[in-house]
């Protein structure tokens, strides 16, 4: 296992595609970039990579034996778990489709695919499913959600982010024609409580878990200025060209987005475009005098990626006091399927399955009988139902990413 150290992360997951997953829930959040991977990762051994980020190659070495052992009898190839049309029965079989965070992804397919192959034996319809990385996607689901084909739309849809789910060219259509009916009457404290309440009013989605987002604080790169505690903070004057934003990570990216447009308006999406930190061609670099190369000051990170940083003197984990930006992990199911897929629900929303929400990936869950370990103080920036409803929610994501793009064109 030693010798793996002295592979490059390229090799590595060339021989072993599963690997690809596992090096993202653990770290190395960067090869999301698929060039970064060709490029990068060609000429970076696993043991220089892990000395940069500070990780004992001990301890994860253990890991990567753990994960190899675990998943040896797991599929969870992206090819062998392709479904094909001709494959799924609409009006009698179930088909669950959708987008999971990378690192919850590997776990929750091993529960699953043990509790579809014990349906698959007992009931006299079959049970589908085809979860990809969220990293990869939703284009694949977006394809059949644009034929307007309801039979083409999965019986059980998975994902996070807004975008998908509330933009009434996609799945707004059959929202609104009742096609769907989701609801937990139960739930966590963290979500039900003076401040916040994930509950749909209508009916339509179930929130599973969520994926917080904090600030990164680079005290280095942050030098005399005062540490941000605040949404309000990160946008000031101050913090100009000084912010990575979560750009690979589009349902992160749009949650955003929607909060800053929520709480701000358009003043606020371009106050966001002035401190994002810019990525310029060195060429730009020295007409514009920025010192782009520079690591940011704040980096908006999920809330999983902070468990990364210990050890790291000049890194400090910032929960923001006015709440970290919350990106909903929605699920929504088909009514008229309701008998045959309550099974699912019961699995997917039972307190086994929000463990592996809470503690392997540090997605808090709203089932009620697990405990997310948040302080009282770490509380969520929701933007509510009410304003979800009373806007397309596609069109303040379009509206705001053009205005986003546009405002950074201005600093070029």
């Amino acid at each position: 296992m030693e010798n793996l150290l002295n592979k490059t992360l390229y090799d590595i997951i060339n021989s072993n595609p599963k690997m690809y997953d596992f090096f993202i829930a653990n770290g190395f959040d960067n090869l999301k970039n698929k060039k970064m991977l060709q490029i990068m990762g060609k000429n970076i051994k696993l043991g220089m990579a892990l000395k940069s980020k500070k990780i004992n190659p001990e301890l994860f070495l253990e890991k990567v034996n753990a994960f190899l052992e675990k998943d040896g009898d797991v599929d969870i190839s992206l090819e062998e778990n392709k479904i094909s049309e001709n494959e799924v029965d609409t009006q009698k079989d179930v088909l669950i489709e959708g987008v999971l965070p990378c690192p919850i992804r590997i776990p929750l397919l091993e529960g699953i695919k043990k509790w579809v192959d014990e349906q698959n034996k007992k009931n006299d319809y079959l049970v589908k499913y085809e979860l990809q990385s969220a990293n990869l996607g939703l284009d694949w689901i977006i394809e059949k959600v644009k034929t307007g084909d309801v039979n083409k739309v999965p019986d059980v849809l998975l994902s996070a982010g807004f975008e998908l789910f509330f933009d009434k060219n996609l799945m707004g259509q059959y929202m609104e024609n009742g096609v769907f009916e989701t609801h937990l009457e139960n739930m966590n404290k963290d979500f039900y409580n003076e401040n916040i309440d994930l509950h749909d009013p209508k009916k339509r989605y179930a929130i599973m878990g969520v994926v917080p987002a904090v600030f990164l604080v680079n005290k280095t790169a942050l030098k005399n200025r005062k540490i941000p505690q605040t949404w309000d903070d990160i946008l000031t004057d101050e913090f100009e060209n000084s912010v990575a934003l979560p750009m690979a990570d589009l349902d992160l990216f749009n949650a955003l987005i929607v909060m800053v447009y929520k709480e701000y308006g358009d003043d606020g999406i371009k106050k966001l475009a002035k401190v994002y930190q810019k990525n310029l061609h060195p060429a730009q670099m020295v007409k514009t005098k920025t010192k782009s190369n520079e690591a940011p000051a704040i980096s908006i990170i999920p809330y999983f990626f902070s468990q990364m940083v210990n050890g790291a003197s000049d890194l400090k984990v910032v929960w923001p006091k006015d709440g970290a930006l919350l990106s909903p992990i929605f699920m929504i199911t088909k009514k008229e399927k309701a008998d045959k897929i309550k099974p699912f629900l019961d699995l997917f929303l039972s307190e086994k399955i929000g463990n592996l929400f809470s503690a392997n990936g540090k997605f808090p869950t709203t089932n009620p009988n697990v405990d997310n370990h948040l302080e009282k103080s770490q509380n969520f920036k929701w933007v509510g139902w009410d304003f979800i409803y009373k806007n397309n929610i596609g069109e303040v994501i379009r509206n705001s990413e053009k205005l986003f793009n546009e405002e950074i064109k201005k600093y070029f």
